[in-house]
């Protein structure tokens, strides 16, 4: 019997290849080398082992094939066996709950889970095991005009679930077309600034900033206003690199005087990484401009703008301090670096997509600096510079209140940080004072002050983990973003 393969194909051992002309490329060799070969097989399991993965193989089984009160829950233990790779151990019990859910919806018995992410979820599934469902589920999540509601981009977790809902379209299903592109334009905001290419000198640090403002407003009806808020952590996060570690003092004076301006025609006399900083925010504030107009509330935008100009501001007059290599005293210190916190700013901004009781009386009265404003900024000023300032010297950096008080005070780095502290603790005591009845704003409004203070006093004790990605930060994200809670 011949070979299929051609002899024509394997070279002869008498061809002189040293004299052919091969294209040859110079190949790394294998990283692992033999490793795999030696390491012993990690798959053997002793009697122990064995019998507790049996039983857990036969937990799952039973929570698969069990009746529950909502089909919701029958719909993510599932998601979650596929998610872990452990789905083919499943595959009848998979099936036949598919089939019951699948029987439910299509005459709608007993549906449960109406939100974007449980529909999203039963969608997928139901799809990728071969049922006909019908993509018009979708269509309760679009309004009067036919788009997908705006509410919808707060939603993170049901935005990704749609998402990943919509790669299951079929031909002429335009309603999973909108929702790709709907999904894709609004999930990949910070990836598009492509901050590693654009802003090669700035912390990095979204998934920081959106855990901060977690810690300002978790709760579901706050998904809007979170969305904002952290979009505006990020630009304030950048413009603070901007001005510290990265532009001259001659460009920095231009970005001020644009950013004051604000206005489009300013972008072409800016230097290229101001010029995507500047677009991308003024973008940010007109798409919730936008939003915010529908409600009548438009004014709220306005004054959050009117907040990241003055953070421009005194980020230049810090500038300025550096560059004429001034130590400020403390009277002249305190105002400038309790606004270039930037404590003040988010304060304005977290307010703007929240409830009606934050009225234009809320804005004025927290516009104006009250107690509360001042302690919280207070707190996050001074725990910043106490953790942050001997590190921000070595680099070049404006004095912080540790060396302007040790300056103006002729006092040691010690007795500075116990007068500080002192401030600190001075801070707490205003905040409890100004939530006793009556109160001078809602308290809805007080606590998102309350929280800003709060996730300071977290992520600074002791360390910066924000900059250097401390414990305390690393800890509290995994907790909070990636490890389950167990059930």
């Amino acid at each position: 019997m011949s070979s299929p393969i051609s002899t024509n194909l394997v070279p002869s051992q008498h061809s002189n290849t040293s004299k052919e002309n091969r294209h040859l490329s110079k190949f790394k060799p294998s990283f692992w080398g033999d490793i795999f070969l030696s390491s012993p097989s990690q798959m053997q399991m002793d009697a122990g082992t064995q019998q507790e993965y049996e039983e857990l193989k036969q937990e799952v089984r039973r929570m698969l094939v069990a009746n529950m009160d909502k089909s919701s829950q029958k719909l993510h233990i599932i998601d979650a066996v596929q998610r872990l790779g452990v789905a083919y151990h499943f595959e009848k019990e998979i099936e036949e709950a598919l089939e019951i859910i699948y029987h439910h919806h299509c005459n709608h018995i007993e549906i449960d889970g109406d939100d974007l992410y449980t529909t999203a979820v039963r969608f997928r599934l139901l799809r990728e095991h071969g049922f006909d469902v019908d993509c018009a589920t979708f269509n309760k999540f679009k309004d009067e005009n036919g788009n997908f509601k705006e509410s919808l981009i707060g939603d993170v977790k049901g935005m990704l679930e749609l998402y990943e809902a919509a790669h299951f379209q079929l031909h002429g299903e335009n309603i999973l077309e909108e929702a790709l592109s709907f999904t894709t334009f609004h999930l990949k905001w910070w990836k598009d600034l492509d901050v590693a290419t654009n802003f090669p000198f700035i912390r990095d640090r979204f998934v920081e900033c959106y855990f901060w403002m977690l810690g300002v407003y978790f709760e579901p009806h706050y998904a809007i206003a979170r969305t904002f808020v952290t979009k505006v952590i990020c630009l304030i996060s950048i413009l603070d690199d901007i001005y510290d570690a990265y532009g001259t003092y001659e460009e920095l004076e231009i970005f001020t005087k644009a950013i004051q301006r604000w206005d489009t025609n300013c972008i072409d006399q800016l230097p290229d990484y101001m010029k995507l900083w500047y677009s991308e925010t003024l973008k940010v504030y007109k798409d919730m401009e936008d939003l915010m107009s529908k409600e009548g509330k438009s004014y709220r935008v306005q004054v959050a703008i009117e907040a990241m100009k003055r953070q421009s501001q005194v980020y230049y007059v810090e500038a300025k301090w550096l560059h004429e290599n001034y130590i400020p005293t403390m009277e002249e210190y305190m105002p400038i670096a309790l606004l270039s916190c930037g404590y003040w700013n988010l304060t304005m901004s977290s307010f703007v997509g929240m409830e009606d009781s934050i009225t234009k009386e809320t804005f004025n009265w927290a516009f104006n600096d009250p107690k509360i404003v001042r302690a919280s900024s207070t707190i996050c000023r001074l725990m910043s510079d106490i953790v942050d300032h001997k590190v921000e010297r070595e680099r070049g950096h404006v004095s912080s209140a540790v060396e302007c008080y040790m300056e103006q005070y002729g006092v040691s780095m010690q007795e500075a940080y116990d007068e500080l502290y002192k401030q600190i603790n001075n801070a707490w005591k205003d905040i409890n004072e100004e939530f006793l009845k009556p109160t001078a704003a809602p308290t809805s409004a007080l606590n998102r002050i309350l929280n800003l203070a709060r996730v300071i006093d977290l992520l600074y004790t002791g360390e910066d983990a924000y900059t250097q990605v401390g414990e305390s930060a690393k800890t509290s994200i995994t907790a909070l973003l990636i490890d389950s809670i167990p059930i």
